[in-house]
Protein backbone atom coordinates (compact mmCIF):
# COMPACT_ATOMS: atom_id res chain seq x y z
CA UNK A 1 0.00 0.00 0.00
CA UNK A 2 1.25 3.30 -0.86
CA UNK A 3 2.51 5.83 1.91
CA UNK A 4 0.01 8.39 2.60
CA UNK A 5 1.63 12.23 2.11
CA UNK A 6 1.52 12.33 5.81
CA UNK A 7 4.10 9.54 6.03
CA UNK A 8 6.39 10.44 2.93
CA UNK A 9 6.41 14.29 4.40
CA UNK A 10 7.33 12.77 7.73
CA UNK A 11 9.84 10.04 6.36
CA UNK A 12 11.52 12.27 3.44
CA UNK A 13 12.75 14.57 6.70
CA UNK A 14 14.13 11.62 8.63
CA UNK A 15 15.77 10.00 5.33
CA UNK A 16 17.10 13.50 4.69
CA UNK A 17 19.06 13.21 7.94
CA UNK A 18 20.37 9.87 7.48
CA UNK A 19 21.87 10.39 4.11
CA UNK A 20 23.47 14.19 5.34
CA UNK A 21 25.49 11.28 7.30
CA UNK A 22 27.14 10.17 4.64
CA UNK A 23 29.84 11.74 2.04
CA UNK A 24 28.05 9.82 -0.80
CA UNK A 25 24.03 9.48 -0.32
CA UNK A 26 23.64 5.69 -1.34
CA UNK A 27 26.05 4.86 1.72
CA UNK A 28 22.71 5.34 3.86
CA UNK A 29 20.90 2.59 2.28
CA UNK A 30 21.30 0.18 5.45
CA UNK A 31 19.83 3.17 7.66
CA UNK A 32 17.00 3.72 5.29
CA UNK A 33 16.48 0.21 5.14
CA UNK A 34 15.63 0.45 8.78
CA UNK A 35 13.31 3.73 8.85
CA UNK A 36 10.92 1.73 6.21
CA UNK A 37 10.89 -1.36 8.30
CA UNK A 38 10.07 0.61 11.62
CA UNK A 39 7.48 2.33 9.59
CA UNK A 40 5.56 -0.75 8.52
CA UNK A 41 7.22 -3.39 10.09
CA UNK A 42 8.76 -4.99 7.14
CA UNK A 43 10.78 -3.85 4.20
CA UNK A 44 7.87 -3.22 1.87
CA UNK A 45 7.92 -2.78 -2.13
CA UNK A 46 6.94 0.72 -1.43
CA UNK A 47 9.77 1.01 1.26
CA UNK A 48 12.41 -0.03 -1.52
CA UNK A 49 11.49 1.64 -4.25
CA UNK A 50 11.29 5.17 -1.65
CA UNK A 51 15.21 4.40 -0.54
CA UNK A 52 15.73 3.83 -4.66
CA UNK A 53 13.91 7.80 -5.04
CA UNK A 54 15.94 8.91 -2.15
CA UNK A 55 19.48 7.96 -3.19
CA UNK A 56 19.28 7.94 -6.85
CA UNK A 57 19.57 4.06 -7.34
CA UNK A 58 17.45 1.57 -9.39
CA UNK A 59 14.73 -0.44 -6.87
CA UNK A 60 16.63 -4.29 -8.15
CA UNK A 61 19.96 -2.02 -6.33
CA UNK A 62 17.90 -1.87 -2.85
CA UNK A 63 16.13 -5.29 -3.23
CA UNK A 64 19.69 -7.10 -4.04
CA UNK A 65 20.59 -5.21 -0.16
CA UNK A 66 17.42 -6.35 1.55
CA UNK A 67 16.98 -9.49 0.01
CA UNK A 68 20.69 -10.28 1.31
CA UNK A 69 20.48 -9.33 5.22
CA UNK A 70 18.11 -11.66 7.06
CA UNK A 71 17.72 -8.43 9.47
CA UNK A 72 15.24 -6.99 6.61
CA UNK A 73 11.78 -8.37 7.14
CA UNK A 74 9.70 -8.82 3.79
CA UNK A 75 6.39 -9.50 5.11
CA UNK A 76 5.06 -8.06 8.57
CA UNK A 77 7.13 -9.25 11.46
CA UNK A 78 5.81 -9.17 14.75
CA UNK A 79 6.07 -6.98 18.00
CA UNK A 80 8.70 -8.80 19.40
CA UNK A 81 10.68 -11.36 17.17
CA UNK A 82 12.42 -13.78 19.44
CA UNK A 83 15.96 -14.84 18.23
CA UNK A 84 17.31 -18.22 19.59
CA UNK A 85 21.12 -18.47 19.12
CA UNK A 86 21.83 -22.00 17.27
CA UNK A 87 25.45 -21.62 16.80
CA UNK A 88 28.16 -23.90 18.01
CA UNK A 89 28.68 -22.71 21.50
CA UNK A 90 25.04 -21.77 22.09
CA UNK A 91 23.48 -25.43 20.43
CA UNK A 92 26.57 -27.34 22.61
CA UNK A 93 24.80 -25.59 25.85
CA UNK A 94 21.22 -26.19 25.04
CA UNK A 95 19.84 -23.81 22.07
CA UNK A 96 18.57 -26.10 20.07
CA UNK A 97 16.25 -27.73 22.80
CA UNK A 98 15.23 -23.98 23.76
CA UNK A 99 14.17 -23.23 19.70
CA UNK A 100 12.63 -26.29 19.65
CA UNK A 101 10.49 -25.95 22.78
CA UNK A 102 9.72 -22.81 22.60
CA UNK A 103 7.90 -23.42 19.01
CA UNK A 104 6.08 -25.81 20.54
CA UNK A 105 5.23 -23.34 23.17
CA UNK A 106 3.76 -21.32 20.59
CA UNK A 107 2.90 -22.58 17.78
CA UNK A 108 1.76 -26.09 19.16
CA UNK A 109 2.97 -29.86 18.02
CA UNK A 110 3.26 -29.48 14.88
CA UNK A 111 5.71 -26.34 15.44
CA UNK A 112 7.31 -28.60 17.76
CA UNK A 113 8.30 -31.58 15.88
CA UNK A 114 9.15 -29.10 12.82
CA UNK A 115 11.94 -27.45 15.04
CA UNK A 116 13.04 -31.10 16.54
CA UNK A 117 13.87 -32.32 12.55
CA UNK A 118 15.75 -29.19 11.95
CA UNK A 119 12.76 -27.75 9.10
CA UNK A 120 11.40 -24.26 9.14
CA UNK A 121 8.68 -24.53 11.64
CA UNK A 122 5.07 -23.78 10.59
CA UNK A 123 6.07 -21.84 7.25
CA UNK A 124 5.02 -18.91 8.51
CA UNK A 125 6.82 -16.41 6.75
CA UNK A 126 9.91 -15.89 4.06
CA UNK A 127 12.68 -16.64 6.59
CA UNK A 128 11.75 -19.52 8.36
CA UNK A 129 10.02 -17.52 11.49
CA UNK A 130 7.06 -19.45 13.34
CA UNK A 131 4.26 -16.89 15.26
CA UNK A 132 2.42 -17.34 17.97
CA UNK A 133 -1.48 -17.60 17.37
CA UNK A 134 -2.18 -13.61 18.08
CA UNK A 135 0.94 -12.37 16.13
CA UNK A 136 2.64 -10.55 18.83
CA UNK A 137 5.82 -12.96 19.34
CA UNK A 138 7.82 -15.10 16.51
CA UNK A 139 11.28 -17.10 17.19
CA UNK A 140 13.19 -17.34 14.96
CA UNK A 141 17.76 -19.42 14.47
CA UNK A 142 19.84 -16.63 14.71
CA UNK A 143 23.88 -17.07 13.99
CA UNK A 144 26.92 -15.98 16.70
CA UNK A 145 25.42 -12.89 18.47
CA UNK A 146 28.90 -12.61 19.80
CA UNK A 147 27.57 -13.14 23.27
CA UNK A 148 29.56 -16.61 23.69
CA UNK A 149 30.03 -16.48 27.46
CA UNK A 150 26.59 -16.51 28.22
CA UNK A 151 25.74 -19.32 26.40
CA UNK A 152 22.94 -20.22 25.29
CA UNK A 153 21.83 -16.87 24.39
CA UNK A 154 18.47 -15.87 23.50
CA UNK A 155 17.40 -12.38 21.78
CA UNK A 156 14.30 -10.10 22.02
CA UNK A 157 14.04 -7.16 19.46
CA UNK A 158 18.20 -7.25 19.57
CA UNK A 159 18.47 -6.77 23.20
CA UNK A 160 20.13 -9.79 25.56
CA UNK A 161 18.52 -12.48 27.34
CA UNK A 162 21.55 -14.64 28.83
CA UNK A 163 22.13 -18.34 30.43
CA UNK A 164 18.44 -19.40 29.15
CA UNK A 165 17.10 -22.86 29.44
CA UNK A 166 13.88 -23.96 28.18
CA UNK A 167 11.78 -22.63 30.69
CA UNK A 168 12.76 -19.17 31.35
CA UNK A 169 12.93 -18.91 27.59
CA UNK A 170 9.20 -19.71 27.93
CA UNK A 171 8.16 -17.35 30.43
CA UNK A 172 10.04 -15.12 28.34
CA UNK A 173 7.50 -15.70 25.48
CA UNK A 174 4.75 -15.83 28.08
CA UNK A 175 5.74 -12.43 29.87
CA UNK A 176 5.80 -10.48 26.11
CA UNK A 177 2.57 -12.10 24.90
CA UNK A 178 0.77 -10.67 28.02
CA UNK A 179 1.92 -7.16 27.72
CA UNK A 180 4.23 -7.36 31.10
CA UNK A 181 7.17 -5.09 30.98
CA UNK A 182 10.48 -6.68 30.52
CA UNK A 183 14.03 -5.87 31.04
CA UNK A 184 16.77 -7.56 29.19
CA UNK A 185 19.92 -9.51 30.83
CA UNK A 186 22.16 -6.62 29.75
CA UNK A 187 20.37 -3.67 28.43
CA UNK A 188 17.44 -1.38 28.71
CA UNK A 189 13.60 -2.28 29.08
CA UNK A 190 12.36 -4.04 25.59
CA UNK A 191 10.68 -1.90 23.21
CA UNK A 192 8.48 -2.98 19.97
CA UNK A 193 9.90 -4.18 17.03
CA UNK A 194 9.51 -0.99 15.04
CA UNK A 195 10.97 0.89 17.85
CA UNK A 196 13.80 -1.27 17.61
CA UNK A 197 14.15 -0.95 13.86
CA UNK A 198 13.94 3.06 14.61
CA UNK A 199 17.13 3.50 16.97
CA UNK A 200 18.77 0.96 14.23
CA UNK A 201 18.11 3.49 11.82
CA UNK A 202 20.16 6.27 13.73
CA UNK A 203 17.30 8.10 16.04
CA UNK A 204 18.03 7.10 19.70
CA UNK A 205 15.83 6.25 21.99
CA UNK A 206 17.59 7.73 24.53
CA UNK A 207 17.64 3.96 26.49
CA UNK A 208 21.47 3.47 26.39
CA UNK A 209 22.39 3.71 29.62
CA UNK A 210 19.46 2.13 31.29
CA UNK A 211 20.18 -1.36 32.47
CA UNK A 212 23.84 -2.92 32.78
CA UNK A 213 25.53 -3.30 29.77
CA UNK A 214 28.19 -5.71 30.75
CA UNK A 215 28.39 -8.99 33.03
CA UNK A 216 30.86 -10.35 35.07
CA UNK A 217 31.84 -13.10 32.69
CA UNK A 218 32.55 -10.59 30.23
CA UNK A 219 34.91 -8.63 32.99
CA UNK A 220 36.45 -11.39 34.43
CA UNK A 221 39.65 -10.81 32.09
CA UNK A 222 39.63 -7.20 32.68
CA UNK A 223 39.26 -7.78 36.52
CA UNK A 224 42.11 -10.45 36.62
CA UNK A 225 44.58 -7.87 34.27
CA UNK A 226 43.67 -5.68 37.02
CA UNK A 227 44.79 -7.40 39.81
CA UNK A 228 48.00 -8.86 38.21
CA UNK A 229 48.93 -5.53 36.87
CA UNK A 230 48.60 -6.38 33.24
CA UNK A 231 48.73 -3.36 30.67
CA UNK A 232 49.09 -3.51 26.97
CA UNK A 233 51.98 -3.01 24.48
CA UNK A 234 53.28 -0.09 24.18
CA UNK A 235 53.40 1.42 20.30
CA UNK A 236 56.47 4.20 19.35
CA UNK A 237 55.23 6.72 16.90
CA UNK A 238 55.50 4.23 13.82
CA UNK A 239 52.78 1.85 15.63
CA UNK A 240 54.91 -0.75 16.12
CA UNK A 241 54.40 -2.66 19.14
CA UNK A 242 57.04 -2.12 22.15
CA UNK A 243 57.67 -3.25 25.55
CA UNK A 244 54.57 -4.28 26.86
CA UNK A 245 53.90 -2.55 30.03
CA UNK A 246 53.45 -4.35 33.40
CA UNK A 247 55.45 -6.94 34.34
CA UNK A 248 52.56 -9.62 33.49
CA UNK A 249 51.73 -7.88 30.35
CA UNK A 250 54.89 -9.48 28.81
CA UNK A 251 53.00 -13.27 29.07
CA UNK A 252 53.82 -15.77 31.55
CA UNK A 253 57.20 -16.45 30.46
CA UNK A 254 57.97 -12.81 32.20
CA UNK A 255 57.61 -14.33 35.46
CA UNK A 256 61.08 -16.45 35.14
CA UNK A 257 63.96 -15.17 37.04
CA UNK A 258 66.23 -14.86 33.85
CA UNK A 259 66.58 -11.87 31.81
CA UNK A 260 66.99 -14.48 28.54
CA UNK A 261 63.28 -15.57 29.02
CA UNK A 262 61.73 -11.48 29.23
CA UNK A 263 63.66 -11.30 26.08
CA UNK A 264 62.24 -14.07 24.38
CA UNK A 265 58.49 -13.21 25.75
CA UNK A 266 59.09 -9.89 25.01
CA UNK A 267 59.87 -10.71 21.38
CA UNK A 268 57.25 -13.67 20.75
CA UNK A 269 54.40 -10.94 22.05
CA UNK A 270 56.20 -8.31 19.86
CA UNK A 271 55.76 -9.70 16.16
CA UNK A 272 55.75 -5.81 14.69
CA UNK A 273 59.46 -5.88 16.33
CA UNK A 274 61.09 -9.07 15.15
CA UNK A 275 62.65 -7.70 12.59
CA UNK A 276 64.03 -4.77 14.11
CA UNK A 277 65.56 -6.60 16.72
CA UNK A 278 67.20 -9.35 14.27
CA UNK A 279 68.68 -6.00 12.75
CA UNK A 280 70.34 -4.70 15.56
CA UNK A 281 71.94 -8.19 16.34
CA UNK A 282 73.06 -8.35 13.07
CA UNK A 283 74.80 -5.04 13.29
CA UNK A 284 76.18 -6.39 16.43
CA UNK A 285 78.05 -9.48 14.53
Amino acid sequence: MPFSEETLTRLKADAAEITGRYPRARSALLPLLYLVQAEEGYVSDEGMAFCAEVLGITQTEVRGVASFYTMYKHEPAAEYQVGVCTNTTCAIMGGDQIYAELAGHIAGKAGREDAEHGDAPGGTSDHGDIKSPDGKVAIERLECNAACDYAPVVMVNWEFFDNQTPQSAKQLVDDLRSGAEVHSTRGPRICTWREAERVLAGFPDDLADEGPTAGPASLAGLQIARERGWTAPSTDAHGRTGTPGGESGRGAAAEADTSRAESETTVADSPADVSHEDDAKGDDE
